[in-house]
């Protein structure tokens, strides 16, 4: 029985129908192309990056570059969720199509169980191709591809990106659904992302004909099967747009679009020198050769830090390699500052317990800790870059900030998943400025959003929480209790590490 669940669970080598390429001319050249020319010829070699710090604004600037398409969008995603946000999406690359852009959607496996039926539905447009990274053979019982394809669907392609007319691309933390985007009223991650224009754009491109033409990319049809009941994507996008929060979201986009927005020069990019860092593909086969990782191109485009590091990333796994590269960080002199979830706070417990066992080893060497919050008011920190919601939140954004000089922004998280396991990408910029920036704004949103820990003299863990004058200290870890935080430590116990 063994045997012949195996055999069921082997993928097919993929068909890859053949694209034309569609060079750009003098005629074809789109109107967003055209707006942001002036803005390159004046910034010559560099490329332009703005942040993208609100949930809200991160939707309405999608679905304004998808509205500014004239000519192609590719489209690639971990996690596309069938809620407001996701069918706002697919409706605005439905349109888009239906004014002749081409659109290539290429979507991660892992996270679209129930969503078979809407797919294929996106994928019946003539000018739309939708393809899956790693997909499940058992599209029901993907627990049976588990059992008995475990070390291929291990591996997953983490990577966001979304890239208008080779012009204009955005990148990042967020994935599509309502909790990226600050809908609803579940869990809302604190994410960041950038929008980035110029020759940087044309790279996240050619990275993802990379990923679309590799040997894990498959066309949905080879994967699934026509569903028996057909979906309207247009129907249930307008179903959405009735909601309050649906409509709210079309009238910001609709206030000014974002080519009027760059014209205006309401949009304000930073020019600096921008590079792409993305895995090879072949990593999700096991395959990627020797420095074409992410975990490769990272210290030498950030270089050593000499006067402080900033790490933001939601899922910490130091192991000890990292412990040790922080501690000899520490003992330089460098201020290292890192900010990842609470125990209340986290979406992925066993990925806590990878990072507790480590918590006391920074702190006696010199790092700086903070912890985020599981709820905290945008009223109360203003705009940072982190910006938060009444409802529960969860820290989601990736970034790190070296000196004062090379700022990251991407997908990547600091864990051994991120760095052996899954395909990621981003952006290392250049750029003082954006450094300053980011760098401002989490500082000031620390002593609301998060709790700082510390030892006391006796060397137990102690987190404080400096929204309050005096600040409260908390000997156990604050909004949970002892079976959550006694599951964390027997899961610490356990050789985990390598799957975190």
């Amino acid at each position: 029985m063994c045997m012949g669940l195996a055999a069921c669970s082997r993928l097919p080598a993929p068909v890859h129908e053949p694209v034309e390429a569609v060079e750009p001319n003098a005629s074809t050249v789109s109107e967003l192309a055209r707006a942001l020319a002036p803005l390159q010829q004046a910034n010559a070699g560099q490329s332009g990056v703005a942040l993208l710090p609100g949930g809200r604004e991160a939707l309405a600037a999608r679905l304004g570059l998808i509205d500014a398409a004239q000519r192609s969008i590719d489209v690639q995603y971990y996690i596309w969720n069938d809620d407001v946000a996701g069918l706002l999406m697919f409706d605005a690359l439905k349109r888009a199509a239906d004014r002749g852009v081409t659109v290539r959607l290429l979507l991660d496996d892992n996270n679209t169980k129930g969503m078979d039926a809407l797919l294929w539905e996106v994928d019946q447009h003539e000018n739309i191709q939708v393809r899956l990274f790693n997909p499940f053979v058992h599209r029901h019982f993907r627990f049976w591809s588990y059992l008995t394809d475990f070390k291929r669907l291990n591996r997953r392609m983490h990577n966001k990106s979304l890239t208008v007319d080779n012009a204009a691309s955005i990148l990042g933390g967020r994935n599509i659904g309502d909790a990226y985007f600050e809908l609803g009223q579940e869990t809302l991650f604190v994410d960041l992302d950038v929008l980035a224009v110029g020759p940087v754009a044309k790279e996240v491109t050619d990275d993802f004909d990379k990923y679309w033409s590799s040997e894990s990319s498959y066309p949905v049809w080879q994967v699934m099967s026509a569903p028996a009941e057909k979906v309207s994507i247009t129907e249930r996008a307008n179903e959405v747009r009735r909601l309050e929060v649906g409509r709210a979201y079309h009238d910001s986009v609709s206030e000014q679009s974002l080519i009027d927005a760059i014209q205006s020069g309401s949009l304000v990019f930073h020019w600096a020198r921008v590079h792409l860092v993305s895995d090879d593909p072949k990593k999700a086969l096991g395959l990627a050769q020797p420095g074409k990782l992410v975990i490769d191109a990272l210290p030498q485009l950030l270089g050593t830090p000499h006067e402080r590091l900033m790490v933001v990333s939601p899922y910490l796994v130091p192991t000890s390699n990292g412990t040790q590269f922080f501690t000899q960080l520490a003992d330089r002199g460098v201020e290292v500052r890192i900010l990842t979830n609470s125990l209340a706070a986290t979406d992925v417990a066993v990925v806590h317990s990878g990072y507790a066992k480590w918590r006391k080893a920074l702190l006696k060497a010199g790092v700086t800790i903070f912890e985020m919050k599981p709820a905290y008011s945008v009223g109360q920190v203003g705009r940072p870059a982190f910006s938060g919601s009444s409802s529960a939140s969860s820290l989601h954004a990736k970034t790190f900030a070296v000196d004062s000089s090379h700022l990251f922004v991407g997908s990547f998280n600091f864990d051994p998943r991120s760095a052996r396991l899954n395909t990621e990408m981003g952006l290392v910029i250049e750029s003082p400025e954006m450094v300053s920036q980011v760098w401002d704004n989490v500082q000031n949103a620390l002593a609301q959003s998060s709790y700082q820990v510390t030892l006391d003299p006796a060397g137990n863990l102690i987190w404080l929480d400096h929204s309050n004058d005096p600040p409260i200290a908390y000997k156990s870890e604050p909004e949970t209790n002892v079976f959550s935080r006694s599951a964390v430590w027997l899961m610490s116990k356990l050789p985990l590490d390598w799957l975190l």
